[in-house]
């Protein structure tokens, strides 16, 4: 069963490898099997269909918006992660990880334009941190909080054209490319229908 969230103005479908989602008193739970990643190895030819992870997506409304959330990690092994997810189009996406890489957890980031990039932010401390995806006209921006109120920008970008852009959908999305199993609870889920005014500003 699909899971609504009453925080977001829009549903969720889920996509990838089979699991089960569930929401119970604002928490978003999920959990990756073995090995599962969304991944495409830079020096790749194309898009392995075996890589994939378990993500529930939805269309986001037009317009700006910020989509921020609490993650949770349950750390096991190298590159378990909870994910934010952006699509575009299937090989255009990005992810806004609280990732183990490979042994502390790190803020990380993924821009798929045909292959994938992988960029280390920052080491955290502990299994928990707030991540937020927002969007402001075609560009899209990532960044991360230790409390939810001061935030630290990690990354702006645009993926795929303006139509691309104005159509994406969001997310949540769980891995475990190294490991057995990974599970990842978000919660104090939030959508707002702005953009941000200043990216590096901390708000």
């Amino acid at each position: 069963m699909t899971p609504h969230l009453p925080e977001l103005p829009f549903g969720l479908h889920p996509f990838g490898p089979e699991t089960d989602w569930t929401y119970e008193n604002g928490a978003l739970t999920a959990r990756a099997g073995a090995r599962q990643d969304r991944f495409v190895p830079p020096g790749g030819e194309s898009l392995d269909p075996t890589s994939d992870a378990p993500r529930l997506l939805g269309a986001a409304p037009r317009g700006d918006f910020q989509l921020l959330a609490r993650v949770k990690v349950g750390f096991a092994a190298a590159f378990d992660a909870g994910v934010l997810y952006l699509h575009v189009g299937e090989r255009e996406w990005a992810k806004l990880c609280l990732e183990l890489s490979p042994d502390r957890p790190t803020i990380c980031t993924v821009v798929t334009r045909g292959h994938s990039d992988d960029t280390n932010s920052f080491v955290v401390d502990g299994d928990t941190t707030w991540l937020r995806l927002s969007r402001t006209g075609n560009a899209f921006a990532f960044h991360a909080s230790a409390d939810g109120e001061k935030w630290t920008f990690v990354r702006v970008f645009t993926l795929g054209g303006p139509e691309q852009a104005a159509e994406a959908s969001i997310g949540f999305l769980v891995q475990s490319p190294t490991g057995e199993g990974c599970e990842a609870t978000f919660d104090r889920i939030t959508f707002r229908p702005t953009g941000l005014a200043d990216l590096r500003d901390g708000t």
